[in-house]
């Protein structure tokens, strides 16, 4: 019903610019086919999460949307950087364009800066695409602390930057490329393990419309990732099929030992709620 309220309205009303949750644009990209009919103009989108699965962002380019990934929190007044598109991405093909269109890089205006750096110590990640640090702000549209909580305002702002709490790696080109939560990192036999890498490989197995993963509690690695899915209408799939999806197409300490299957817990924007799925797991750490 949702998805057919976002394509009457694209239709009807010749929208040709709209923001939704990555949970929306799944449902736009599975909805009937006879919904998607009738789009005749250009159709730019925003995708406002922490890193959108790969699947999704090539899904909406193959229906033609033009979608554009910014990231924020509360905290930095929702949108604080933008993946800058550059022309020259236009003669790549789908899965490269894809690729870098799940990155971010360019800070809003009114933003004076934008790093990944190491929590501790300060000091700037490398631009190798591979060493972590956090995501953070400083500038007019970060706010000035919480209220009436000074301790967690320090602890937000230690060393003079505003700390996210997102892990991610700075790529080559000064990009940046969103791994994780810090809490959503999962340490699986002393390897860490990203929830939305999981969670990528999960969303290109085409019985899928929705995916999380959160640590389990496991006796011999300390954690296991534990996968939560929502299955498209009339889908049927197994646990056993959708661990060998991932066994084979990723490092087998990565692939999640259990799969939960059912309708996820989401938010009335649509954001999946992994906190009551890291419950459910009985999650040792990273409870919200």
């Amino acid at each position: 019903m949702e998805a057919k309220a976002v394509f009457d309205a694209i239709t009807e009303h010749q929208v040709t610019h709209y923001c939704g949750a990555p949970i929306v644009h799944s449902m736009l990209i599975n909805a009937p086919a006879e919904l998607k009919t009738g789009i005749n103009h250009t159709v730019s989108g925003l995708v406002a999460a922490a890193s959108p699965p790969a699947a999704m962002i090539e899904g909406m380019e193959r229906l033609g949307f033009n979608l554009t990934h910014v990231y924020g929190l509360t905290e930095t007044y929702g949108p604080a950087s933008v993946c800058s598109k550059h022309p020259e991405w236009e003669n790549l093909d789908i899965s490269a364009r894809t690729e870098r269109n799940g990155r971010q890089g360019v800070r809003y205006t009114m933003q004076e800066g934008m790093a990944v750096m190491e929590s501790v110590t300060m000091r700037p990640v490398p631009w190798d695409g591979q060493t972590m640090g956090e995501i953070m702000f400083r500038g007019n549209i970060t706010m000035k602390g919480y209220l009436k909580n000074p301790k967690a305002s320090v602890e937000a702002f230690t060393g003079g930057w505003f700390h996210s709490g997102d892990l991610a790696v700075m790529q080559a080109d000064g990009y940046v490329k969103i791994k994780d939560r810090s809490k959503d990192i999962i340490i699986s036999g002393g390897e860490n393990v990203s929830s939305l890498e999981v969670e990528d490989m999960l969303y290109r197995h085409p019985a899928v419309l929705a995916a999380a993963v959160v640590a389990q509690p496991d006796p011999k690695w300390g954690e296991m990732p534990c996968a939560f899915v929502e299955l498209k209408e009339g889908a049927n799939v197994t646990e056993k099929e959708i661990i060998e999806h991932c066994r084979s197409n990723m490092a087998h300490f990565k692939v999640p030992k259990k799969v939960i299957f059912g309708v996820l817990p989401k938010t009335s924007t649509g954001k999946i709620q992994k906190f009551m799925l890291r419950e459910r797991a009985k999650s040792a750490s990273a409870i919200e």
